[in-house]
């Protein structure tokens, strides 16, 4: 029997009779969790940039607004052509050519003279980051097949790396060279990620699951359960990015200094961050919706807390806080192949995602204008009982899952 040969990037590996192999596993994960902290982190380095943009070109809040708008818009509106397009040019490609546009879409940024070439960057940009959660998702659940729930946690993880790295390595660059310069350091990186993509990403094939026991091989839930599972994903992000916009004005009434405030942000964040690793585990372990009911109810339960409770025992309460409002999406993103046929992975990915950005866009209008009506500790109060309106929508999820998924 022939062995295979080793080729950094071969378009179709098979075996002796002619079967496609099996793409490494732990190079599938590892350069998906590269190029998740890499879009992640060109996404929420805009924040860190926005004041620099500002003082150069003159911008008012509205003009600055409008930027991240773009930004955010593309990427989600793009989600699902981008998991079409995989269909055409395949994962590997698609993937390595949207991190190639998300880096040069900086690199324009960092030679445009005004508001206008800024818009056209963060448009390419976004276009470019469009690809990578349904691309870099689908690939990790269909080499991973029925252990995909833990190999996206990690995943899912790694974005959070990339929102912390980014931005905090342009905050710093700027303050050694012009701002332009940083851009182009941080683009040049990005067409790094993007060659060591295109030449180590592992083919995948596409006209059967890489696992017999693949997430949905056999069945397809997404016309029935699916709906269901995009509608708790679109509350989960909604109560995220709702409290998230009044808890500084919360902490500011307990006498948190301006200074302080973003101290217990960071520590919203790391608990965060350690959420979506643990409950992905978690959720692995208890059942889908054993998860989701504990991650629910302690947001609900630690939002009341912060409400209520004196200032230090608030601080202490912040990363647990994280946890229950970040720890549901990685369980969220691992049951998301349960609803999709193998072949149809990005695309059920796609539409999650695209589902959960317009969510986290729009749901702080939402309660904002709420705020304005009932004041922030009314509007807050509903951020705990959209929390628990999905306790319905994941007991009606229960029977769509297979029996080692529920509880």
């Amino acid at each position: 029997m022939r062995l295979p040969v080793f080729s950094p990037s071969p378009a179709h590996q098979v075996d002796s009779a002619g079967q496609p192999l099996a793409p490494s596993k732990s190079r599938v994960l590892w350069l998906s969790c590269v190029a998740h902290a890499m879009h992640d982190g060109y996404t929420d380095m805009i924040y860190a940039l926005l004041p620099v943009w500002q003082t150069d070109f003159g911008l008012d809040f509205a003009a600055l607004s409008i930027l991240r708008g773009i930004y955010a818009g593309t990427m989600a509106t793009l989600q699902l052509p981008a998991g079409r397009l995989a269909q055409w040019l395949g994962s590997r490609a698609t993937l390595a050519l949207g991190t190639l546009l998300a880096a040069l879409g900086y690199a324009v940024a960092g030679m445009s003279g005004g508001l206008l070439g800024l818009c056209v960057a963060l448009a390419i940009s976004g276009s470019g980051s469009s690809t990578q959660h349904p691309i870099a998702s689908g690939a990790v659940s269909r080499t991973y097949g029925r252990n995909a729930r833990g190999a996206l946690s990690i995943y899912n993880f790694s974005g959070d790396l990339g929102k912390s790295a980014l931005p905090a390595a342009i905050s710093l660059l700027v303050t050694m060279m012009p701002w332009r310069h940083a851009l182009w350091i941080v683009s040049a990186l990005g067409c790094v990620i993007a060659a060591v993509i295109a030449l180590f990403f592992p083919s995948i094939p596409r006209a059967a699951p890489v696992d017999a026991d693949a997430p949905g091989h056999g069945r397809n839930n997404a016309g029935t359960g699916f709906p269901m599972l995009l509608a708790i994903g679109v509350l989960d992000t909604a109560v995220r990015m709702g409290l998230l916009t009044f808890l500084p004005f919360l902490l500011k009434a307990k006498g948190v200094s301006p200074s302080m405030v973003g101290t217990a942000l960071a520590l919203v964040f790391i608990g965060g961050a350690a959420g979506k690793f643990a409950c992905g585990w978690l959720g692995a372990r208890m059942g889908v919706i054993g998860t989701v009911l504990i991650t629910e109810g302690g947001t609900a339960a630690c939002i009341v807390a912060v409400m209520f409770l004196p200032l230090a025992l608030t601080m202490v309460l912040l990363p647990f806080l994280g946890m229950m409002l970040n720890g549901t999406s990685s369980v969220l993103y691992g049951t998301v192949p349960e609803m999709a046929a193998p072949e149809r992975t990005e695309r059920a990915f796609a539409l999650f995602y695209t589902g959960t950005i317009a969510s986290g866009a729009i749901s702080p209008v939402i309660y904002g204008f709420l705020g304005d009506r009932i004041g922030v500790h009314g509007a807050t109060f509903a951020t705990a009982l959209t929390a628990l309106a999905i306790f319905p929508l994941a007991i009606m999820l229960r029977s769509h899952l297979s029996p080692e998924e529920r509880p």
